[in-house]
């Protein structure tokens, strides 16, 4: 079996034959040929994986919409790819209707996600069902063009804090580097026999994708597709029937499973690897998890721009360390100064990536591109870490993240550990506002445990005895939820209009 999501699944043989199939009707019905650009916004289904070996397949280039975008975002993305085709469904072809006519794309493969039938027509716009495009050819109507390592693969949107999102060109030589790469941590001493993966982080999200989707099909395992990760209980069941032996997550998804009621009914023996990323794992959270699993949870590093993988910590530690790890294999880190400079070891710094999975620049924006990349050929993160004497490199934060406290840099990172080991905190966000005496002060958002009572004082006199003084927060906000991006990140940014 290669993928189960509810009560249906796909083996191999029929993700090789469906995925024929559509590239067939793509290729003969609608006339695509290598290279043009088909947009998926799907959540975890079945039809995203035939749709990414379609792609992969025939030399198209795949668009990885978020289904939940706005009309303005889903349009930027569109546009600026300049896809002609897109596969969704659900509330995210409720989206397209909005926007339809304001986009370049003329066709549209409608996915039914609740099992109903096909919904109305778009105005210009030619609309078949998933099911009617693969049954109209066989696989051995589909002609495989020549792909090279340098031809396109994924158009990967940055997750657009920082403005409008830009599309990181990823080429095939790019995904197959980083298979490759993180096949070698994973699976050098033991091999990939018997795996079964759970898919709950998205897969229009490059970690999910290259990590649990690609790698895993390379080896041949079963991937169990989470389609509403956001359903704790019913996300928790659906492990208890599909026990795991690999899963991904952010901190945000392995806390939440931590401190479910049901967690207890899974059986997690045969767990090799858990593994995190796309923010910090807090040490709460590993150690809550491991003493429920057994297992500590993997940290990693990665990208958008780097297909994701670029550190990894390795299998053999026995104790969490709160690092990315060490760099993937054939992947060089450099540490520098905002003048470009190589810092002393044990001193922070922007991280600086160079290897095969690094993408080829941003889609139609070579001035976006020359700024992040540097004269040696480094990929500048935007990420401020440190490498310690061991070679484990730490992620401090986000340059546009530090908060500057009378001249001195205060990282949100650090004061979110310490605040999350109380044991009265089920998670918070740290943030500098804006302040007339130190120029920006520390202020935390935080989600109280259900049934604790604990006060602004109490959070400040507990930091005290952990932090330097201009590191404690000064203001403390208690909040029933945090802003959360799709992919379980925390929205710091959202927290400045609270």
């Amino acid at each position: 079996t290669a993928f189960i999501c509810g009560d249906d699944s796909l083996s191999y043989a029929e993700l090789g034959d469906q995925s024929r199939r559509l590239a067939a009707f793509l290729q003969q019905e609608w006339g695509l040929k290598k290279g043009d650009r088909v947009a998926i916004a799907l959540p975890n289904v079945l039809q995203f994986p035939v749709t990414l070996v379609c792609n992969i397949l025939a030399g198209f280039v795949q668009v990885n919409v978020n289904p939940q975008y706005t009309p303005l975002e889903m349009q930027h993305q569109l546009n600026d790819s300049g896809a002609e085709i897109l596969v969704t469904g659900g509330v995210a072809l409720e989206t397209f209707r909005q926007i339809a006519a304001d986009t370049g794309v003329k066709k549209v493969i409608e996915v039914s996600l609740d099992g109903s039938a096909a919904g109305p027509a778009i105005e210009g716009v030619a609309k078949t069902m998933f099911f009617e495009a693969i049954a109209k050819y066989s696989a051995h109507d589909f002609a495989a063009p020549d792909i090279n390592a340098d031809d396109l693969l994924f158009l990967q949107y940055t997750g657009g804090t920082t403005g409008l999102s830009k599309g990181a060109m990823l080429s095939h030589g790019n995904l197959a580097a980083n298979i490759v790469q993180t096949n070698a941590w994973l699976y050098a001493s033991a091999p990939a026999t018997d795996t079964r993966v759970i898919t709950a982080l998205p897969l229009y999200h490059i970690f999910a994708l290259t990590v649990n989707s690609l790698v895993h099909m390379v080896v041949g395992a079963e991937n169990v597709l989470v389609t509403n990760p956001g359903d704790m209980d019913g996300f928790v069941a659906i492990m208890a029937k599909h026990p795991p032996t690999f899963i991904t997550g952010v901190n945000t998804l392995y806390n939440g499973l931590v401190n479910n009621a049901h967690i207890s009914d899974v059986d997690f023996s045969g767990l090799r690897h858990a593994v995190g990323g796309g923010a910090p794992v807090q040490k709460v959270v590993s150690d809550k998890w491991e003493a429920i699993t057994g297992k500590m949870i993997m940290e990693g590093y990665g990208l958008s721009e780097t297909s994701p993988v670029v550190t990894m910590t390795p299998g053999s530690l026995r104790e969490f360390k709160s690092a990315i790890g060490l760099p993937a294999p054939d992947t060089d880190i450099s540490i520098r100064d905002d003048n470009g400079a190589e810092v002393p070891q044990g001193e922070s710094g922007e991280l600086c990536v160079k290897g095969p999975q690094v993408m080829r620049g941003y889609w139609g924006q070579e001035d976006n591109t020359s700024d992040v990349m540097t004269p040696d050929g480094y990929f500048k993160t935007g990420d401020v870490g440190v490498m310690d004497p061991d070679g484990f490199f730490h992620i401090v934060d986000r340059k546009k993240d530090m908060v500057l406290v009378s001249g001195f840099n205060v990282f949100p990172n650090e004061i979110e550990a310490v605040v999350a080991g109380m044991g009265a905190i089920l998670e918070c966000a740290c943030i500098g506002v804006p302040d007339d005496r130190t120029g920006e002060a520390v202020k935390v958002f935080a989600v109280q445990q259900p049934g604790a009572v604990v006060s602004e004082d109490d959070v400040r006199d507990y930091c005290k005895g952990k932090l330097t003084g201009y590191k404690v927060p000064r203001h403390v906000v208690f909040i029933d939820a945090l802003p959360k991006s799709t992919v379980g990140k925390i929205l710091r940014r959202e927290l400045r209009d609270y």
